[in-house]
């Protein structure tokens, strides 16, 4: 075997899996020992579980500190003397190249730029690690092997390490390689073993991917240089160094048993510590309620469980409670919520409203249609041209935390989940397009230097950089569209980082990732069904792992008050081909129109399964099996399987009798379905599990108690409002400074490079904007194909001309003038695009409203209402209105010493019903000849105040910066 050595001259060292073990003073609640004392007041100590390690390979997992990356040495034994087999379940295939040439060229010359430019060579090759349940036979090793390699270049497979092989013949090199966490299941290897079992290859249960580098070198490379080009090629989040060759997937996790936590004794002292150690994000009044909640009211300790369910599906991320909470401003009470402001525009303009704020999605009547529907969905069938009934629907949300720990698996999930929340409206509904937008902060683009750009602002090592952000969830958002199947046909991106004159500085630190979709909706599935006694809870979707934990609370956090190791554990994963098998299985059943078994169905977002199996089973209530719940990791512990967000799945609830039916769609788009509970009617969550009662049973002792036994009007239903109050704050204002001598030339070259002006073609070239064929218009125009478009069209059918159409509007940077003219402009910014589509009228446009703000920070909270009531008055003056949104109102991140908040945003997403998909206009000159007509819509006023010309105007220098 191949001598490994650490260049950081220390111990292989296994990595460290913190979980959810928590302190003393929380027992475990289904030993007897702890219901016998459970409520009696004793006083205990917190305890530690152990430090839970890996054991199938050295691992150097960077985590947030300091990255320690191992590399192979002098080679003494030939790996080929090894034969393919079952090394303790592993085996490995090895393939070259990992990349094409000229990506591995220009990877060599940033490395010899960043890293030294004594690297002179670099190859790469990708290991399959394929674990197995016991060894494969000789004929089941070819189909493997046949499915690993490339028919028209085999010889580039094989089982030894290729790189490997250039060492041991006297080449001076070290190799990296970089690969999955143990603990992380890729979506990548969950189809890879779907595809194997496909093909009777049932011995194959994991099968990851691993990336390994060889860089040859004039003179031997310094362990600083080693472990820079490590951080360069991998994610930390998701991602570590692999210090020899994989021999086990084994984690030796122990899954934590539910614990409680003394409320009963301790009172809130004990919730003030779980709420710190678990980042629950409890705020004074949450600590308050919940402590006279356990104390006072049910009278009994908490579980962990409980508490993590209730701090995720009572985040402000899930609850809106700002939105819905009391104002004082300037020491006195304001009369509406900013809920009851945003929802006076659709109280005064209803129009051809059919959901608003009471969905996934909102949606305004559509027109009769031909549709293409199978003759018996679900089966293999002809397809026959229907007449349907089919209103437009929108919906709009943002997926800013994540995608600044982990950018390109954030914005996968943020498409991912918009998409389940498109087809979870009503009882199912048809996925159609997408829109997108990212606002990040300075990109200090090496290669590409700005001046306005501070270059001795400080950025969080425990976010992503500005321009990763940019680069990689562009990419997660349009790679998952791309495997779905869903076009990306409109968008906007913008950056900025600014110190303003009273020097505080404003930078999307925190970044913005937004997405949106137009869909569809039978008429007949708009309202979902309410739950009766009987009724099966269903999830249906992909298998659990652990992923995605604690991600509502802490989505509700400013970036940096929360442990580095719980923003880990909120990291999520895609998997597109799961989410279109989930969305086929939805669609089969809304195909049947009338006798579409689906209830009600509500996707799976923040807080996993804390909060979907509440939404679905309020207000009738359900006991839940968790061991009814199909995971793809038995390592799990009751709480994560409870509270994971692990993506592509939905709750749905259907009729016992319409059970075999959906378990034969499922089966057919090979999606694992399971029944959870029942409907009982006793209003309560209660969490059961079936094979620790069934364990005791058979051991002759009493049966644990629930992890979770909840009234749900308690946790769910009418909460106490909570207050929140603010004082307003002047907004800075200066004439716009122009350096002397600056030309009209100078200004233009400057505004065309910020990125809100620039070509858009980087983000457009890598997307597909046309698949489903019912895009009508998509962002680029004319024969040159140049991101100008202002509006996005699509066709409700292949054979009609009635659509929808929908066009973006935000102005932040006028905001941090004036909040009032930031709302107004994006309304108008909105419907100055959307003219352009042929619509029924001015009075079906209805929008959706997203907030991004640091709305708890000192201004904001005043700066929010002023513009919320600002756009309300402009909407209803209009005669259009607002009949949804989401909102993300902890826009901060901690940079060095100072908190940086992003600026204010509201987007607004307009959208309408169109007559005729064809009468649309684009902003390409088609004539050889003719005029050009300039419309002022400033009357003459002309203000720059917030404009691209006064970003890039922006000296550091002459601002003391």
């Amino acid at each position: 075997m191949a001598a490994r050595s650490d260049f950081m001259g220390s111990k292989l060292l296994n990595s460290e899996f913190k979980g959810y073990a928590q302190r003393k003073l929380i027992l475990s609640r289904n030993s007897i020992s702890a219901r016998r004392h459970l409520g009696q007041g004793l006083g205990r100590c917190f305890t530690r579980l152990p430090s839970l390690h890996s054991n199938g390979v050295g691992l150097r997992c960077s985590g947030l500190g300091r990255l320690k990356a191992i590399v192979s040495g002098d080679v003494s034994v030939a790996l080929g003397e090894e034969k393919l087999q079952s090394v303790d379940k592993v085996s490995h295939f090895f393939r070259v190249p990992l990349i094409q040439d000229s990506a591995a060229d220009e990877l060599l010359r940033t490395v010899q730029t960043k890293i030294s430019n004594e690297i002179v060579g670099l190859r790469t090759e990708q290991c399959f690690n394929i674990g197995l349940d016991t060894e494969l036979s000789g004929e089941k090793l070819l189909a493997l092997r046949w499915l690993l390699g490339e028919t028209y270049e085999p010889e580039n497979l094989g089982i030894e390490s290729f790189l490997d092989k250039e060492v041991r013949e006297g080449r001076t090199a070290v190799v990296v390689e970089v690969g999955p966490r143990l603990s992380f299941t890729t979506a990548w290897s969950t189809n890879a073993v779907s595809i194997c079992r496909s093909c009777s290859l049932t011995e194959v249960n994991r099968l990851e991917r691993s990336r390994r580098y060889m860089l040859f070198s004039k003179n031997p490379l310094q362990e600083q240089q080693i472990n820079d080009f490590a951080a360069m090629v991998h994610d930390r989040m998701t991602e570590c160094v692999y210090t020899q060759r994989l021999t086990s997937f084994k984690t030796n996790l122990v899954p934590e048993e539910v614990l409680y936590v003394p409320v009963m004794e301790q009172g809130r002292k004990a919730l003030e510590e779980i709420n710190a150690k678990m980042g629950l994000a409890f705020d004074e009044q949450d600590l308050q309620y919940y402590t006279w909640l356990f104390k006072e009211d049910i009278k009994r300790n908490p579980t962990n469980v409980e508490l993590f369910d209730i701090a995720q599906s009572n985040s402000e991320h899930s609850r809106h409670w700002f939105f819905g909470g009391k104002l004082v401003i300037d020491g006195k009470p304001v009369e509406r919520t900013l809920m009851q402001i945003v929802k006076s525009t659709l109280k005064a303009n209803p129009n051809n409203s059919v959901i608003g704020f009471k969905d996934n999605s909102s949606a305004i009547r559509g027109f009769l249609v031909d549709q293409l529907r199978p003759l018996l969905p679900g089966l293999t069938c002809p397809l026959d041209v229907q007449i349907r009934d089919l209103d437009i629907l929108f919906t709009a949300e943002t997926h800013n935390f994540p995608c600044a720990v982990a950018p390109y698996p954030g914005a996968e999930t943020g498409a991912g989940g918009r998409i389940r929340d498109t087809h979870a409206t009503g009882r199912g509904s048809f996925v159609v397009a997408a829109t997108a937008g990212y606002c990040v902060g300075n990109l200090n683009m090496e290669e590409s230097y700005a001046p306005w750009e501070d270059v001795s602002f400080t950025y969080p090592s425990n976010l992503a950089s500005p321009l990763r952000i940019l680069i990689d969830a562009s990419n997660g958002a349009s790679d998952y569209g791309n495997k779905f199947g869903e076009p990306l046909i409109q968008g906007y991106t913008r950056t900025f980082g600014m110190r303003l004159p009273n020097g505080e500085r404003r930078e999307w630190l925190k970044p913005i990732m937004f997405s949106a979709g137009i869909g569809q909706i039978d008429h007949t599935h708009i309202t979902k069904g309410e739950p009766e006694i009987g009724m099966l809870v269903v999830k249906i979707g992909g298998p659990a792992y652990r992923i995605g934990m604690g991600g509502g609370a802490a989505s509700s956090m400013v970036s940096g008050q929360n442990d580095a190791e719980l923003d880990f554990n909120a990291v999520q994963r895609g998997d597109a081909e799961m989410s279109q098998k989930l969305y086929r299985v939805v669609r089969a059943c809304i195909e049947m129109g009338d006798k579409n078994p689906i209830i009600s169905i509500h996707d799976q977002g923040a807080g996993g399964n804390c909060n979907v199996v509440k939404e679905i089973i309020h207000p009738k209530g359900a006991q839940i099996d968790i061991r009814a719940i199909v995971v793809g990791d038995h390592t799990m512990s009751i709480l994560e399987i409870w509270g994971a967000e692990y993506q592509e799945q939905d709750a749905i609830l259907v009729k016992a009798e319409s059970r075999n039916m959906l378990q034969s769609i499922c089966d057919r788009e090979r999606l694992s379905m399971a029944v959870i509970g029942t409907i009982n009617g006793e209003g309560r969550v209660v969490l059961v599990d079936s094979a620790a009662i069934e364990k005791c049973r058979l051991d002759g002792v009493p049966p644990p108690l629930p992890a979770v036994d909840l009234e749900l009007e308690k946790v769910l239903g009418d909460m106490p409002q909570k207050t929140f109050e603010f004082q307003r704050v002047a907004h800075p204002q200066e004439p716009l400074d122009i350096a002397p001598g600056t030309t009209v030339m100078d200004s233009l070259n400057r505004v065309l490079r910020l990125p809100s002006v620039c070509s858009k073609r980087f983000l457009t070239t890598k997307v597909d904007r046309c698949v489903t064929g019912l895009v009508a218009q998509q962002q680029t125009v004319g024969p040159l194909q140049i991101t100008l478009a202002d509006v996005a069209v699509i066709a409700q059918s292949y054979t009609n001309f009635t659509g929808g159409a929908c066009a973006i509007g935000e102005q932040p940077i006028k905001g941090l003038l004036d909040p009032k003219a930031m709302a107004r402009l994006a309304v108008g910014e909105a419907l100055t695009n959307l003219i352009w589509a042929k619509i029924t009228s001015l009075s079906d446009v209805k929008a959706s409203g997203n907030w991004m703000y640091a709305a708890k920070l000192e201004g904001e909270g005043a700066d929010m209402y002023d513009a919320a009531t600002a756009l309300s008055e402009a909407m209803i003056e209009l005669g259009i209105a607002i009949d949804g949104g989401k909102d993300s109102l902890s826009m901060a991140a901690n940079a060095g010493s100072e908190v940086v908040k992003a600026p204010g945003n509201l987007v607004i997403s307009a959208y309408v019903t169109t007559p005729d998909i064809t009468k649309t206009v684009t902003p390409d000159l088609k004539l050889k000849d003719g005029n050009l007509i300039h419309v002022d819509l400033a009357k003459g006023k002309r203000r720059l105040g917030g404009s691209a010309l006064a970003q890039v105007s922006f000296l550091p220098s002459f601002k003391g910066s």
